[in-house]
């Protein structure tokens, strides 16, 4: 009985040993969660993927350069549940969106939300603190 006690016991704990690299991949340790910016700009694309729904749109700044930004947020199956779609952002929509920046100050991030031109506010993360803390000031 106490041998088939330590094969489950060592299996157990080779299968949670495995499992550790999994959570690694979910880390927002890229993403600096103190600071969000607002942008304005236009959607170049938009990939409905797992493990990740990825935007990418441009940003015009005031002398006329383009940044060309990439920000991702939840997979498709958690997206359907804030309403998402996969056609709720299509190549040349111009978007309002907030994003957390990446700590390396490249035009990278996280979604908060992005509001497309209908005016439809569509969260970009399934727990969204600070979008909700945007919404009661």
């Amino acid at each position: 009985m106490r041998g088939k006690c330590l094969i489950v016991f060592a299996l157990a704990t080779g299968a949670l040993t495995s499992c550790l690299p999994l959570a690694a991949h979910h880390g927002n340790a890229v993403y600096d969660g103190t600071k969000q910016i607002n942008l304005k700009g236009t959607v170049t694309q938009f990939v409905w993927a797992n493990p990740h729904c990825v935007l990418v749109f441009d940003v015009p700044d005031e002398s006329g350069q383009v940044a060309h930004w990439i920000a991702e947020t939840e997979n498709p199956a958690s997206m359907t549940t804030m309403g998402w779609n996969k056609t709720s952002l299509k190549p040349g929509d111009p978007i309002e969106i907030r994003v957390i920046t990446a700590k390396n100050g490249k035009p990278i991030g996280r979604i908060v939300y992005v509001v497309p031109a209908n005016g439809q506010k569509l969260l970009g993360r399934i727990v969204d603190n600070s979008s909700k803390q945007d919404e009661a000031k």
